[in-house]
Formats: structure tokens, sequence, C-alpha cells
């Protein structure tokens, strides 16, 4: 879908997410993805189970496999098309990990960017709370409106700094800590 145009399912996206409690009206995504012009199948539904089970980040890749484990017929781009939809209306949300992959949070999550360690490859959240002094600096001096959610900063963790470690963390051992 193109930045700016009006998605399919605009109307639905207002009630699709969490509600003011923080809950997933799970029932109610199928008619939400019929709205936006998408079929309801087997496949989808095997994705909101997965997904309604999910807490943490999670890699589109590991959706495709747990879609897998229920149903082994899950294909890569039911996934991650239903993905696209549905963080369009506000189930899911999607950042960049260490290595650049889209990693997608079950909403509600608080607002949050990342912290990584490029030593141990420990990774922190960083509460928008924290984030809000320099996101603030950006749109006053630079006019620049940041997005918390897509914010990556690279550098080391406290022990790392604090033993003077200094190896790069192995590609694909990062220590993950949400």
């Amino acid at each position: 879908m193109s930045e700016g145009a009006a998605s399919p399912g605009a109307e639905a996206a207002a009630s699709a997410g969490p509600d003011a409690l923080g809950r997933t009206d799970w029932d109610r995504i199928p008619d939400k993805l019929r709205a936006c012009g998408l079929r309801w199948t087997p496949q989808r539904g095997t994705l909101l189970t997965v997904l309604a089970r999910t807490d943490g980040h999670v890699t589109g890749s590991q959706l495709v496999e747990r879609c897998r484990e229920l149903d082994p017929a899950t294909t890569p781009s039911t996934v991650y098309r239903t993905l696209d939809v549905l963080e369009e209306l506000g189930v899911v949300s999607h950042s960049h990990g260490i290595d650049g992959r889209e990693e997608f949070h079950v909403l509600p999550t608080l607002d949050h960017g990342h912290l990584i360690c490029s030593t141990c490859g420990a990774e922190e959240e960083l509460p928008a709370a924290d984030a809000a002094p320099f996101l603030g600096a950006l749109r006053r001096e630079r006019g620049f409106e940041a997005e918390i959610g897509h914010l990556t900063v690279m550098g080391r963790c406290r022990v790392c700094a604090e033993t003077g470690a200094n190896r790069p963390a192995p590609a694909s051992s990062a220590a993950t800590t949400t």
C-alpha cells in the first residue's frame, strides 16, 4: 500500500486493535480482514492462533515456522501479507532487529526502541519516555518526526562497557532480553 493512501479497511482499523484494557478482540479479526478485501482462510486462522500465543518480539520466519507446526501447508506469502494488514489494523507492529530483519510485536506493546550490544548481542527495550528528550530534540532542531518503534541504538551494554569487553557479538547467537 502506498504511503498516504487510505487502507481498504481504514474504518475497520479503529476497532480491530487492542481495546482500552489492552486486549485484542481476536474473534473480530476475520471480519476486519474481509473488510480489507482478504479472504478468511485456515492459514490466516493459524497465524492468529500463533499470534495470540506470542509475547515479545518474533520474526516473520519464526511465525512461519510456528504456523507450520500447526498447519504444514502454511505459506510465507500468506503470513507476510496478513501481517501487513494486521499492522494496518493495529494488531501487530514491526521494528527491525540487529540484522535488519523485521521483528513483530503483538500489540498492545508499549512504544519502545531497542538498545543492542554490539559486543555480546544483548538486547534491551528502550522505553519511549527515556527516548523522548532525544526524539523531541530531533523534532525541534531538525523538524524530523522519528518513530520510536524503529529506533535501534547500537553500542555496548553496561556489563561489556564495565569489563572492557570489545569482541563482536556472534551473528547467530545474540542474547535477547525483553
